[in-house]
């Protein structure tokens, strides 16, 4: 039997994976979107690796999938999943599901033929949790994948552990692996997958033809009055996991005069379309949305779905038996329909990665079909092309920005605001550009958009920093600089409600740039700049530019007070300003930014 045939960008990912592995045992990440052909990587790698290989995912219908495409090859592998009724592990390459492999470990040992695994790879793999640092081990006991780790490195240390995912970043964390191939920083450096070595961007896959583009409407409703007549989901606030409670949930959707006008949209909008996918907020709203479709063609799956009932439903949704397949949460990976195209999401989602996982359902492509319709009713901010930043939105209108680094030029991507083309502030803390030093060795940029100084050395540090990088001394916190300002006498503490600049002419009759800060009760401290010189413009860029930009590391550069003046807008006030006497003027000591601390800060 011939080898299946492998796309471009997938002979790229395997190379490119194969060419880390010969230099590295760094574990590493391949990002391809849903519906890219992961199971075909995986199973040339497996076919490639001249030792034993373990592919692990998390769900029965992927370990199947990806042992399909092995075995079309031609070449035989065992499969170890209890909810496939096979516990097989004695050949030299072996899909699993995690939680199978995880509680039978002593079957996962050197084998008497082919030694010890040398090659394990985890599809889904976004779903693995960071390392626990040294407080949590203590109070929390590893992961199901970090024991499938631990207990393989025990027989190989240098075993390569490969990660493959259409969504490389966690609620709450961020991007899940360090560098990425393009020379920059993602995530921190304590990832437990330090290298992405590939990634296919969705929007070069729908371009070049590999997948349908999807067609997002923003479907929410409005009555011809003006009453809003769509769930309005903008209050409730996410769990400590991230995610919305089903309380919550059901408080906004349970009942709702919106839910049989949406269905019927969607009905109507489905006329023409072959397969329609429904993501429900709870069980009792997907209950309540199958009450309004046509009975014969549609069909409901939760989590409680019995295993057979659940298969005869997809079996029959497939074969396009029935139209509409109705679920809450339980079809966004391991489910493949390439004939889905209309997808309605009726729920927020958290996350861009849980989004971009319920829309990959209908991006394959598949006879016919041209476009994957995206009904969204619940107003998710999210855009499927739109480059992920790795934070949370600070607030509903930031968008992503692209950001040059004055020290090494890398264009970073922060979320930010624009006006017009001008980025005019930005949420960076640190330059994400890698760059070599002397030795080829590379490392990330040092320059920081946003720090603290130490008060030992004047080393900048990041804001949330509690020991110097450079000299290792201990930071001064924020509220023991604020308590010792305020304990002294000749001292003066704000907590800033405001910030006014004027143009004020000194003695000579040349202008000075007037800063004064206030608090609520009228008290002031105010301090001056010239920027007639060279020099005087670079002293106030340090002193003053440096700390209140909106969009730090920018290169603008005022050569006058009325210039500053004019953009006032790209300027931030400080949370707190403390000032010491000198004789009889007051001098500004300190400015406390990003400040939160145990004190109120005068806007909150």
């Amino acid at each position: 039997m011939s080898a299946p045939s492998l796309r471009p960008y997938q002979h790229q990912a395997v190379s490119r994976v194969v060419e880390h592995f010969r230099e590295s045992d760094d574990p590493a990440v391949v990002v391809l979107p849903t519906g890219s052909g992961k199971s075909l990587v995986i199973a040339e790698l497996a076919r490639l690796a001249r030792g034993r290989v373990l592919v692990l995912a998390h769900v029965r219908e992927l370990v199947e999938q990806n042992h399909a495409k092995y075995l079309a090859y031609g070449l035989e592998a065992d499969l170890f999943s209890a909810g496939l009724g096979r516990k097989e592990s004695e050949r030299q390459v072996v899909f699993g599901s995690v939680q199978s492999v995880v509680n039978s470990l002593a079957r996962f040992e050197a084998h008497d033929e082919w030694g010890a695994f040398t090659l394990l790879v985890i599809d889904e793999c976004h779903r693995i949790p960071p390392p626990a640092s040294d407080d949590a081990r203590q109070s929390k006991a590893p992961s199901s994948y970090h024991r499938v780790i631990a207990h393989l490195r025990k027989h190989n240390p240098r075993l390569k552990v490969l990660g493959l995912t259409a969504t490389p970043y966690r609620l709450g964390q961020g991007f899940i692996y360090h560098r990425h191939h393009h020379g920059m920083v993602r995530g921190e450096a304590e990832s437990f997958f330090q290298d992405c070595v590939f990634e296919q961007p969705l929007r070069l896959m729908v371009k070049q033809g590999y997948l349908v583009a999807p067609k997002r409407v923003d479907a929410a409703l409005y009555a011809e009055d003006g009453r809003q007549t769509r769930y309005d989901f903008s209050r409730l606030v996410p769990g400590r996991d991230g995610g919305f409670e089903e309380a919550e949930l059901n408080r906004v959707v349970q009942g709702h005069r919106a839910t049989p006008g949406i269905i019927a949209e969607v009905v109507e909008q489905a006329r023409e379309r072959c397969g329609v996918m429904i993501f429900a907020a709870t069980v009792t709203h997907a209950e309540e949305i199958v009450g309004y479709l046509p009975a014969e063609q549609a069909a409901l799956i939760v989590g409680s779905t019995p295993t057979k009932e659940r298969e005869r439903l997809i079996a029959a949704f497939k074969a396009r038996e029935i139209k509409y397949l109705v679920n809450v949460a339980v079809l966004t990976t391991g489910f493949d329909a390439p004939h889905v195209d209309l997808i309605a999401i009726l729920r927020p989602t958290e996350s861009v990665s849980l989004y971009q996982q319920i829309v990959g359902r209908g991006l394959r492509l598949s006879p016919g079909k041209e476009d994957c319709l995206i009904l969204d009713y619940a107003g998710n901010p999210w855009d499927l092309y739109a480059p992920e930043v790795g934070e949370p939105r600070p607030d509903s209108d930031a968008e992503p920005v692209q950001v040059e680094c004055p020290a090494c030029g890398h264009a970073n991507l922060f979320w930010g605001k624009r006006d017009g083309d001008l980025v005019i502030e930005h949420h960076g803390r640190r330059c994400q550009g890698l760059v070599e030093d002397a030795d080829g060795h590379r490392h990330q940029c040092d320059f920081r958009y946003r720090f603290k100084v130490c008060d030992q050395c004047g080393a900048e540090n990041d804001i949330a920093a509690r020991a110097c990088h450079q000299c290792g001394e201990r930071m001064v916190d924020p509220d023991d600089k604020l308590k010792a300002a305020l304990r002294l006498k000749e001292a003066k503490v704000l907590r800033v409600s405001g910030m006014q600049l004027q143009s004020v002419l000194n003695g000579r009759g040349l202008p000075r740039l007037k800063v004064t800060y206030h608090d609520e009760d009228g008290a002031t401290l105010d301090e001056w700049f010239a920027l007639e010189t060279p020099a005087q413009r670079r002293a106030f860029t340090l002193a003053f530019l440096r700390y209140h930009l909106r969009a730090p590391g920018s290169d603008w550069q005022p050569r006058s007070a009325d210039e500053v003046i004019a953009d006032e807008h790209r300027l931030k006030a400080p949370d707190f300003v403390v000032g010491r006497k000198v004789g009889r003027y007051w001098q500004i000591r300190d400015k406390l930014f990003d400040y939160a601390g145990r004190y109120r800060k005068a806007d909150g």
